[in-house]
């Protein structure tokens, strides 16, 4: 006996449910909407986002005595940059301006946009906060972390053996 014949429910047949048909304006408003998406295919829409967030790339590398970290921030100034390192966490906080002027016979043409980011890091507790250093060249930010001594000198190295 299938477990099917002990339960009335599942000797049920089951009925498709059917769905109810469009209305000609919901039908219209569709055939709209797909409209404008091939139409707006292809386009950027950048001139058109004000004030939208970014996310400069960042790597993060450790070597034997620090952590180094790299931003790359291009079209930005030291002085729109934040560092700071709060409970194990380091911060980086900015705010990119653009401003293009066009100043011709006939026209006169200004565009500005706005972006601002906020990247959190966690940082190892084995790193001396005292000597942390912050550097930006041509738009890259790089911000070192020097090891504790206690921890480069703890590092050993284990031989391997090679067993026949």
């Amino acid at each position: 006996m299938a477990l099917k014949d002990l339960l009335p429910s599942l000797r049920r047949k089951r009925i498709p449910v059917r769905r109810e048909e469009y209305s000609p304006i919901e039908l219209l408003h569709e055939e709209i909407d797909n409209l404008f998406d091939r139409f707006l295919r292809g386009f950027s829409l950048e001139p058109f986002t004000f004030g939208r967030e970014f996310s400069p790339r960042i790597d993060v590398a450790e070597s034997d005595t620090a952590v180094e970290i790299t931003a790359e921030l291009p079209g930005m100034d030291e002085k729109d940059i934040e560092v700071s390192i709060t409970e194990g966490l380091l911060t980086i906080k900015g705010e990119k301006k653009m401003e293009k002027e066009d100043k011709e016979k006939d026209y006169y043409r200004i565009e500005r946009s706005y972006g601002s980011f906020a990247r959190t890091i966690p940082i190892p507790e084995y790193v001396d906060l005292d000597k942390a250093e912050a550097t930006f060249k041509k738009g890259i930010l790089k911000i070192t972390l020097p090891k504790l001594s206690e921890v480069v000198e703890k590092k050993k190295k284990i031989p391997i053996k090679v067993e026949d």
